[in-house]
């Protein structure tokens, strides 16, 4: 089990981490399927309550731009980005027809022209509403289609003010659509009829939401989505429902899976692994929320008949907002055919399932929303088993034992040989 000391820094969102050395599924297994750059887009709120000075003694515009700023300087060179503002134009004193018609792509989505793109950041003033449900739907249609999954970052300090269309609905829409689209949202504030809001966005497309209260934060929090954007998978995670209990698991083939986990929950699947095949998992855990000290992940092959076949191995990578960890196993019994057969048994239950369960040890400050559960992803493949090396039994080996006695009275003798003719070396000089 990954064991983290400290408060989580908040969110993901997928990555995912296969670290094969540690026995999680190989990085290939991520590896683009195409030529398609990875495309994100943030979406800035600059309505009239981004004046407000209660960000480190600064407007909350003004934090955000500096963040933007920095953003745009670290942006990987392969991933295309894009900037939409929203009430940036008109005046909240204008009428509300218009003001919730007020948003505006400042950067297009692409290769960033990072002079370009922070002078259009920098002109921005606090000015009018908040249309978030239309500046969503822009933004979805500013990424475009593809096989690629999209990612928009949503940056506010309030909830939408115009009321149609729904941001929650858009969301729900979007994700309906099957456009490969995740929202992930900041709030600039901790009231509760914000966060529920940008809370119900995030979980609709299989985001996160993070509450931000230091300009650092939110520098950090948005490095760590456009990297994630940069990082995760070409192929969309589909989603899955984990079980209570192995019996009740679904059966999932090779592929990527996104699931939620309740705060210490355990979370099931079942994999089809024959003699000859080896089974590769990881799961990633994204920390969208701040989490009590001491907390951990953990992924477990068991049998069908509930003993443990092996656990996994931390694959972490150094980064506070996601835990992963990863396993690998292989039934070494010869393989019948090179097809997986359901009637092999991998435990001797005649079924040939493996089944996988995913446990954390998270725990909230009093005050954190503990629902819906954490994101969740989870890889998982079954290739032909690698040989596992053979080694000297000591049980079988005397002859390997006498050799080692004899090396070892033979090094002490020549030591103790070198030993004395140093000493009558010595004495002659």
């Amino acid at each position: 089990m990954i064991i983290r000391r400290g408060p989580a820094a908040g969110l993901l969102l997928a990555v995912l981490a296969g670290v094969t050395a540690l026995g999680a599924v190989p990085a290939t297994a991520g590896e683009p399927t195409d030529g398609e750059a990875p495309k994100v887009e943030l979406v800035l709120d600059s309505s009239g309550s981004m004046r407000a000075n209660d960000i480190d003694g600064r407007s909350r515009m003004s934090v955000a731009q500096q963040s933007f700023d920095e953003v745009v300087d670290a942006l990987p060179p392969e991933t295309q980005l894009g900037i939409r503002a929203l009430g940036s134009r008109v005046p909240n004193s204008a009428s509300q027809a218009l003001g919730c018609r007020d948003t505006q792509q400042i950067s297009p989505v692409g290769p960033v022209d990072k002079p370009q793109a922070k002078a259009a950041i920098a002109t921005l003033r606090p000015t009018g509403w908040t249309p978030i449900g239309l500046a969503l739907r822009a933004a979805s249609h500013d990424l475009g289609t593809g096989e690629t999954t999209r990612r928009i970052v949503l940056i506010t300090d309030g909830e939408d003010t115009c009321g149609a269309p729904d941001p929650c609905d858009v969301a729900r829409q979007l994700a309906a659509a099957g456009t490969h689209l995740v929202v992930d949202t900041l709030g600039l504030t901790l009231d509760a009829r914000v966060r529920q809001q940008l809370t119900c966005i995030a979980d609709a497309t299989g985001g996160t939401y993070t509450a931000v209260q230091h300009q650092t934060q939110l520098t950090s929090r948005l490095n760590q989505l456009v990297r994630r954007a940069h990082d995760t998978y070409r192929r969309t995670p589909r989603q899955v429902g984990g079980a209570d209990r192995c019996s009740a698991a679904p059966v999932l083939g090779p592929g990527v899976y996104t699931d939620r986990e309740r705060f210490a929950e355990h979370r099931w699947y079942r994999v089809a692994v024959s003699p000859g095949q080896e089974l590769r998992a990881s799961v990633s855990i994204a920390l969208d929320r701040r989490l009590n000290p001491d907390y951990g992940v953990l992924l477990r092959a068991v049998s069908t008949s509930g003993q443990e076949i092996v656990r996994g191995t931390g694959a972490d990578g150094g980064r506070t907002d996601v835990l992963s960890t990863g396993l690998r196993w292989s039934d070494q019994r010869p393989a019948a055919s090179p097809e997986p057969s359901a009637s092999s048994s991998t435990d001797g239950s005649g079924d040939g399932l493996v089944c996988l369960v995913v446990s954390n040890s998270f725990s909230a400050p009093a005050g954190v929303q503990t629902n819906p559960g954490m994101p969740v992803e989870l890889t998982v493949d079954v290739v032909s088993a690698s040989p596992a090396p053979g080694g000297p039994s000591l049980g079988r080996g005397w002859l390997l034992l006498l050799v080692l006695t004899g090396t070892g009275l033979i090094g002490g003798l020549v030591t103790g040989w070198l030993a004395r003719w140093r000493v009558a070396v010595w004495k002659e000089n």
